[in-house]
């Protein structure tokens, strides 16, 4: 086959999993970055809420680019393969908990990178936002 159709993350849906996110990070009292990007890892979206670290700005994109190209949760690479896929993308690929993989239809659409708290509540923000599309496969 030379040509297929293409699920695509619109800017619509892109806000809508960051107002997701944001809602759940203010119900948490814990200001975050979030990003989303597309399949490719180009950014649609982007919000740093008042008190989110400005350092988190590069790793929720980086979060939400790598969930995306893996087509898998970030933070789950152990040894020393971490320093290696970081040395090998310039730094684009991270291992840091907190982004996912925007899957629809068993098609990866695009990631969320959420980053300025622990881990673990970046990545409960990160689930929020993805539960905001229908049919988005959830990571629990």
């Amino acid at each position: 086959m030379n040509v297929e159709k293409h699920l695509r993350l619109t800017h619509a849906g892109a806000m809508k999993i960051i107002d997701a996110a944001v809602k759940k990070a203010v119900a948490m009292g814990k200001p975050q970055c979030i990003a989303v990007v597309d399949d490719g890892g180009n950014l649609l979206a982007f919000t740093r809420m008042d008190g989110a670290k400005t350092l988190s700005i590069e790793s929720a994109i980086r979060k939400a680019a790598t969930a995306a190209s893996s087509r898998g949760p970030t933070g789950g690479i152990v040894g020393d393969l971490e320093f290696r896929l970081a040395h090998a993308t310039s730094g684009r690929l991270v291992n840091l908990k907190g982004g996912l993989p925007v899957i629809v239809d068993n098609v990866t659409i695009g990631g969320i990178g959420v980053g300025s708290q622990t881990g673990e509540e970046d990545l409960e923000a990160a689930k929020a936002g993805l539960a905001a599309i229908e049919g988005a496969r959830s990571f629990d």
